[in-house]
């Protein structure tokens, strides 16, 4: 597996909105026919908190939960050391303090970008959470980088807007604010999270080799959609 490796992720989301992308999701056509049909469904949205995603659930009388946990991530007390000397999160505190839900409690997770993004010693763990939070045969939609991405690929959130569209915002951060000589407030801005790793297919049919089924659509924009069952 191909990793990068950059600076830990600043702590707070900025409230000015970047420009916005739309782009053409096959994952999120096939997942349509859920939510198009009568029975309510519990959603859990792994994005920063989209007020489009809310209404768009919330309208056709479906449940929706939502937690960034890229930016949960950040939290300084995760920082801890392997065996090995070497540097991790503790991934145990982690899932105390996130995805605290019923096993079986969601018909459909939206992971979007999650995986390349979250720090390497958290993501198995979190798949597994995900696994025993779904009901069997709940879906979890997630997007991977192809192997032509960059280590500075945009970290982007997402925004439902129609059946099969997304509207993609660029996630912008900032680091702790600290106060001048002047006594005015100064704020570090970064890009946003950096890209951690690529997976390829077999590193993907890993990551979710316990879902009952997996499923690949190729996007114009060098993104892997997967589709998995549990």
């Amino acid at each position: 597996m191909k990793l990068f490796r950059g600076s830990s992720g600043p702590e707070a989301a900025l409230p000015q909105v970047p420009q916005k992308l739309t782009r053409r999701s096959s994952g999120l056509g096939e997942l349509a026919r859920l939510w198009e049909s009568e029975t309510p469904l519990c959603v859990l949205d792994l994005g920063s908190t989209s007020a489009a995603n809310i209404r768009f659930f919330t309208e056709r009388s479906h449940r929706i939960y939502s937690e960034d946990l890229l930016v949960a991530s950040t939290e300084p007390s995760l920082v801890t050391k392997d065996e090995d000397g070497k540097v991790i999160l503790d991934s145990r505190q982690f899932l105390a303090d996130n995805l605290v839900y019923p096993a079986a409690h969601f018909d459909v997770v939206l992971c979007w970008n999650l995986p390349d993004y979250l720090d390497e010693s958290l993501v198995r763990p979190v798949m597994g959470r995900l696994w025993s939070m779904l009901k069997p045969g709940g879906m979890l939609l997630a997007f991977f980088h192809t192997k032509d991405a960059g280590p500075d690929s945009p970290c982007f959130r997402f925004h439902i807007v129609g059946r099969d569209t997304l509207e993609m915002q660029r996630i912008v951060l900032k680091r702790e604010a600290r106060r001048g000589p002047t006594g005015a407030v100064h704020t570090a801005i970064s890009d946003g999270f950096r890209l951690q790793r690529v997976f390829n297919n077999r590193h993907i049919e890993t990551l979710f080799r316990d879902f009952a089924s997996i499923k690949f659509f190729l996007a114009r924009d060098n993104v892997r959609e997967v589709l998995v069952v549990r």
